[in-house]
């Protein structure tokens, strides 16, 4: 782990502590239904490709607590073959500037778009990717969120291969006049994603959990250039977190919010259709609960033996009502419940470990 990430580790660890609190309601991921495109894509920051013209934008970027309307659009396309996982992110900026250079630098410290990628939705071992308006990047694989205990994030993790660009539809860094915004294009291969040599991890028909965050700063002038905006006492103000699929907490590593990505084998142009499972809605509930278990433990010094004390109300998914049962153990606790609607044991560990066989 890098200097700068011993510092952010425990920054975001209070963060996700405090993020129980603040929650305010439930959260329904987004989903999206991404279609396989047979014309290669040009990476040049563009939406000219014939692909990108028949597939629609999302809905627009809301708050990352899903509450207010962001002061500035923000919307994606995304596409997919049998190399490339395609992006295209297309916002609204009056004012567009970029000062960070380095490679896997601190990228949010200036305004950025990113990435959140959990191919097997378990909450554990999942990628991030952030970039700035001068196309600089920050890409980082993080074993746990950072509310768990010994999570490791590997900040010499490189995305290899993937292919960015950027246009900006204005000038950049010229606080003399206003622009229109800036656009980005992404191609991240498949291959990043590996585990092993010879794995096949080409999502075809299949849905992984992504979301997309995009950090907007208030700015000042100072010696004609851009920068972060400071209070009275020379402190930064905070930023704004405009994100696909709201968090409900100022927070986006919780992993079991982030959207549904449907990577359809159909052609674009053509329709498909997708719903979350009756499964994936238990997983949301077990992961509820995971938190309430989380919470008990940060207000009582020890976890809760009893599923009452945390389970504010019944679990009923599609007129059916779910019983998990929860063991406590030496070294944490497991609560488990068996699908009636595939027979598949779910299983959420203390760390948030989710399994489902």
């Amino acid at each position: 782990m890098s200097l700068k990430l011993k510092y952010l580790a425990p920054l975001f660890c209070l963060i996700s502590m405090a993020s129980y609190a603040q929650e305010i309601k439930t959260i329904i991921p987004e989903n999206y239904i991404a279609y396989h495109s047979a014309e290669a894509i040009a990476i040049d920051g563009n939406e000219n490709d014939v692909s990108w013209s028949k597939v629609n934008w999302s809905d627009p970027f809301i708050d990352i607590q899903g509450i207010k309307k962001p002061a500035y659009k923000t919307q994606i396309k995304m596409l997919w073959d049998d190399t490339y996982f395609y992006i295209l992110a297309k916002m609204e900026e009056p004012h567009v500037w970029a000062d960070i250079t380095e490679h896997d630098a601190i990228i949010f410290h200036n305004n950025d778009f990113e990435v959140f990628v959990d191919p097997d939705g378990d909450t554990h071992n999942y990628y991030e990717i952030e970039v700035n308006a001068i196309n600089t990047i920050w890409d980082l694989f993080i074993t746990k969120p950072y509310r768990e205990q010994n999570n490791v994030v590997l900040n010499d993790w490189t995305a290899t291969g993937m292919k960015t660009a950027i246009t900006i539809d204005g000038t950049l860094n010229n606080p003399n006049d206003t622009d229109k915004g800036w656009t980005l294009e992404m191609a991240i291969p498949w291959s990043v994603y590996k585990k092993s040599y010879f794995e096949n991890n080409v999502p075809k028909d299949q849905f992984w959990r992504v979301n997309f965050s995009r950090v907007n700063w208030d700015y000042q002038i100072t010696d004609g250039k851009y920068e972060r905006k400071k209070d009275a006492n020379g402190k930064h103000l905070s930023e704004y977190n405009w994100v696909w699929s709201p968090q409900g907490v100022i927070n986006m590593h919780e992993p079991e919010k982030w959207g549904y990505v449907y990577f359809s084998s159909k052609e674009v142009g053509e329709k498909d259709t997708f719903e979350v499972s009756n499964d994936e809605k238990i997983k949301w509930e077990l992961y509820k609960l995971y938190r309430a278990q989380k919470q008990y433990y940060e207000t009582n010094k020890t976890w809760s033996t009893s599923l009452n004390k945390i389970a504010s109300s019944a679990i009923i998914v599609d007129g059916k009502t779910i019983k998990p049962t929860l063991i406590n153990h030496r070294f944490g606790w497991t609560i488990f419940v068996k699908s009636p609607f595939s027979n598949k044991l779910m299983t959420i560990k203390e760390d948030g470990t989710f399994v489902k066989k």
